[in-house]
């Protein structure tokens, strides 16, 4: 029995809720973001886990400030607000590799840029591969570039049930060393300057902090399958990025009546045997040669005007058959003969495309009755390639 998925538009109701981030030297975003999470937000998202992705330099700065017996500063938020327990140990901390499996201190050349993006990439794939888990991301923390990887990633792979954000806090709390969260009870550090004189006590318990909620562009329908399956060598994030713009271009096909196959665009070839690659390719060419959409038959009225373009086609598609001499004495192309064609293009097209195939599938193109069917591919962009 198929498990019932929650609804994505309540991600605090799905059972794995993971929070991630990317940080660097301020692991204090952290606590910043899930104090935000758990005690500003309605309704509240509390993670399940929460996951960090960061270099040698920052994955040391969280163990010790956060994991750490003292301070210890996500424990004592846990502590201090009664929150339930939550899964984050040093294992939970992704450090970026160099290409001989190094941990990188920092992201300074090129190779390390790319390093990072790939590796940021396939920690989302992989993330949200699972179907019971809602993803929250924070673009909280880390470098810019870190930061910019781990947004387009989720744009990339993203479902509706996950979410990105970016904490704010207030004046003169941000960016200090010494403040992680409001506290529930007063507690006073000192904002930083170049003399003791600039300095001055502030109190944690009077911080702001809020959640910006940041909205996507959720691209992973318009991906080829293969680039949502784990891999043992994960696609690196420029052909990633690479697939999702030709996903997005126009689509546009090629009729390959010798191989027999039904070229598109942005994915894979589509077999189709000779009567349903005829049946496309008279719909494509009269797309191509802007001669109208068509009707499907009235019952018991064969359109005798449809035949002589499905013939031709079929001719470039294959040798005649008994269906084309039975097309003949019925005096055209019948309703059954077309809606079987067409449910038979249908399912084709779906089985090697997925999501994209209404992108090449036969649509209604003019309003009314009877309804007009057609192709939504720009005449220019259509192919054929003929004995």
């Amino acid at each position: 029995m198929t498990a019932t998925l929650p609804n994505p538009a309540t991600p605090e109701s799905f059972p794995r809720r993971v929070l991630l981030m990317v940080t660097g030297r301020t692991p204090q975003v952290v606590t910043e973001t899930l104090f935000a999470l758990c005690l500003r937000r309605e309704p509240a998202f509390v993670p399940t886990e929460v996951r960090l992705i960061t270099t040698a330099e920052g994955a040391e700065d969280a163990r010790l400030s956060l994991l750490s017996k003292d301070p210890g500063w996500f424990h004592a938020l846990c502590r201090d607000y009664h929150l339930p327990e939550m899964q984050f140990d040093v294992d939970h901390i992704a450090e970026l590799r160099d290409s001989a499996g190094r941990p990188l201190p920092d992201i300074r050349t090129n190779a390390e840029n790319d390093r990072a993006a790939d590796q940021i990439v396939a920690y989302v794939r992989d993330l949200t591969s699972d179907p019971q888990c809602a993803l929250h991301v924070s673009l909280a923390g880390g470098r810019k570039t870190m930061g910019y990887f781990l947004g387009y990633a989720l744009s990339l792979f993203g479902r509706p049930q996950d979410r990105l954000s970016h904490v704010l806090v207030s004046a003169p709390y941000e960016s200090n060393r010494d403040f992680y969260y409001p506290t529930p009870v007063s507690k006073v550090i000192y904002t930083f300057g170049a003399t003791p004189q600039q300095q001055r006590p502030i109190d944690a318990k009077d911080a702001q902090v809020t959640l910006a909620d940041i909205p996507f562009v959720r691209l992973r329908d318009q991906l080829p399958g293969h680039l949502k399956v784990l891999e043992r060598n994960q696609t690196p994030f420029s052909e990633v990025v690479a697939a999702a713009q030709q996903a997005l271009a126009p689509p546009s096909v090629r009729v390959d009546y010798p191989a027999g196959l039904l070229r598109t665009g942005d994915g894979p070839a589509v077999p189709l045997p000779p009567s349903v690659l005829a049946f496309y390719g008279w719909i494509a060419r009269r797309t191509r040669e802007a001669a109208g959409p068509v009707t499907i038959p009235a019952d018991g009225a064969p359109e005798a005007t449809y035949l002589d373009g499905y013939l031709r086609e079929y001719r470039h598609a294959g040798s005649h058959a008994t269906s084309l001499t039975k097309l003949q004495k019925e005096g055209g192309i019948s309703k059954t003969f077309f809606e079987q064609r067409k449910t038979a293009l249908k399912k084709a097209l779906e089985e090697q495309l997925g999501p994209r195939a209404s992108r090449y599938d036969l649509q209604p193109l003019a309003v009314g009755t009877p309804i007009r069917w057609g192709l939504g591919v720009e005449p220019k962009a259509i192919e054929f390639v003929e004995e």
